[in-house]
């Protein structure tokens, strides 16, 4: 690790990535060395500039920092991941943890304990919102399967089976039965329940 830590950022608002790239500069020891805002810029910006660090909200843009997490595990392990997102949703800090990312916090903590952070996983530390901590543990693991994940995904903005059918490429009445197991493992009435439910999770 060089003297100075050089820093990703991945954030879509524009605000927030130009004040936290602000802030992270004033630390005497990190430099900001790249900025993007879709989720799927990160791995090539990150191959190009080489960060110490990327700090990857989650829901970008084109890919989500999830996603681009496990690529960054695979093709740039040097670059340790820390999770800065608005959601703090205890199956998204499972994902991430999965995902091989060294930290997850929440946006809503002052910039003094993003600076520790990022020098905690860089001495090989994993830093944990605490309160997400023990919301995960009390949650316990997504019981959606990766097929009915992927047809609540497709029922998101209230399409008909027929559409969510057409999307996944499975038959309607195959769409039916992965839809009712869904709403019956969240414990809801209808599917547009099970995917609040599912998102409010992180399973999704």
């Amino acid at each position: 690790m060089s003297s100075v830590v050089k820093v990703l950022l991945a954030e879509d608002q524009g605000m927030m990535r130009g004040a936290l790239a602000l802030l992270l500069d004033l630390e005497d020891d990190m430099e900001v060395v790249a900025q993007v805002s879709a989720g799927d810029e990160i791995v090539a910006a990150a191959l190009q500039a080489r960060p110490d660090v990327a700090l990857l909200d989650i829901e970008l843009p084109g890919r989500s920092g999830l996603d681009a997490a496990a690529d960054l595990r695979e093709r740039l392990p040097s670059c340790k991941v820390l999770i800065l997102t608005t959601f703090g949703r205890p199956g998204y800090l499972r994902r991430a943890m999965e995902a091989g990312a060294a930290g997850f916090l929440v946006k809503d903590g002052p910039v003094e304990e993003l600076a520790a952070a990022i020098r905690r996983v860089l001495a090989g530390h994993q830093v944990i919102d605490p309160a997400l901590a023990v919301a995960a543990l009390s949650t316990g693991p997504s019981p959606l399967t990766a097929r009915e994940q992927d047809v609540l995904n497709a029922a998101v903005d209230g399409a008909t089976v027929a559409d969510i059918a057409a999307r996944v490429r499975l038959s309607e009445s195959t769409v039916r039965n992965y839809l009712s197991s869904a709403i019956g493992k969240t414990g809801t009435r209808n599917r547009m329940e099970a995917v609040r439910a599912a998102r409010h999770n992180g399973w999704l």
